[in-house]
């Protein structure tokens, strides 16, 4: 062991929500082609990972994740170590703050910040554009996340990026209800709503409306409201009272089930969590991020 050698990095993995989400053709692969504009939040899970002498292990708090060698940190750890050859292992403490099944993209961004923590752990060993490529291999968000970008516009999956600035911190308010959704039923409700010959064009993006957030805020929302809402009138009558609170915006996150909306300053988001009251799962308080993600801390 020398000197020089990282023992122990500690990493941020944030959430992101999608203020523009359009599902376009479904790809011959299965998958759907779409169209949307990642932000990134302050809200965040833990990663902590420590240099052993073998094997991978992991420890997840504050949510069930499932078998532990199918979560995406897991899977990242291995990756890592699989393509330098490294004769070490890693002990990875996982704290959940992100709720799961939620479309706030948790899963992704600790699969994407354990990708970069245990690049750290073996000296960086693998270039950043590598890293990107092992994160689109992980998931269609992963490699938003693993960019770092605070705001990107996403193509394809998710994995083709543009990044761009990103307006001012701005307050932001996340309900949770209690019920989840993945993101294959999600996607089924989405197939049964449209007819079978529908095909989506892309839509024409103002540059200059991606800089503020009353520009972003006058585009399109998210296909996956109309279907959800169908399904799930709860989620209908979320959305409705965080509209009628005055918000800048407000989007179901992702393939839901999260509301975002997002605020002038923190004494509209602090009121309008009051009036939404208890009722739902989870209030979360939290920001948009104007800055790129901070990397691993390593100690």
């Amino acid at each position: 062991m020398t000197p020089s050698e990282v023992q122990t990095v500690t990493i941020k993995a944030h959430a992101k929500t999608n203020l523009l989400l359009r599902v376009l053709a479904r790809e011959d692969s299965g998958y759907h082609s779409i169209e949307t504009l990642f932000a990134l939040l302050e809200l965040h899970d833990t990663i902590t990972v420590e240099r052993t002498e073998s094997e991978i292990e992991l420890q997840v708090e504050g949510a069930d994740t499932g078998p532990t060698e199918q979560n995406l940190v897991y899977r990242a750890a291995d990756m890592v170590l699989t393509a330098t050859g490294a004769k070490l292992g890693v002990r990875i403490a996982l704290h959940k703050e992100i709720p799961v099944q939620a479309g706030l993209g948790g899963g992704s961004s600790d699969g994407a910040a354990a990708l970069h923590a245990v690049n750290c752990i073996v000296n960086n060993a693998v270039p950043r554009h590598e890293i990107l490529q092992f994160a689109a291999k992980l998931g269609s968000d992963a490699a938003f996340f693993a960019s770092g970008a605070p705001l990107a516009i996403g193509w394809g999956r998710g994995e083709r990026l543009f990044r761009l600035p990103a307006p001012p911190p701005a307050p932001a308010l996340v309900v949770v209800p209690e019920f989840g959704v993945s993101t294959e039923e999600a996607y089924g409700l989405l197939r049964i709503g449209k007819a079978s010959g529908d095909r989506r064009g892309a839509v024409v993006l103002d540059l200059d409306a991606l800089t503020t957030w009353g520009g972003i805020g006058r585009l399109g929302g998210n296909d996956f409201e109309t279907v959800l809402f169908g399904k799930e009138p709860m989620l209908r009558e979320l959305f409705e009272r965080l509209a009628q609170s005055g918000p800048r915006l407000v989007r179901v996150s992702g393939s839901g089930s999260a509301v975002i909306a997002i605020y002038a300053n923190e004494n509209q988001r602090d009121n309008a969590a009051v009036e939404v009251g208890e009722r739902w799962f989870r209030v979360i308080k939290t920001m948009t991020r104007a800055d790129a993600a901070p990397g691993p801390d390593p100690t």
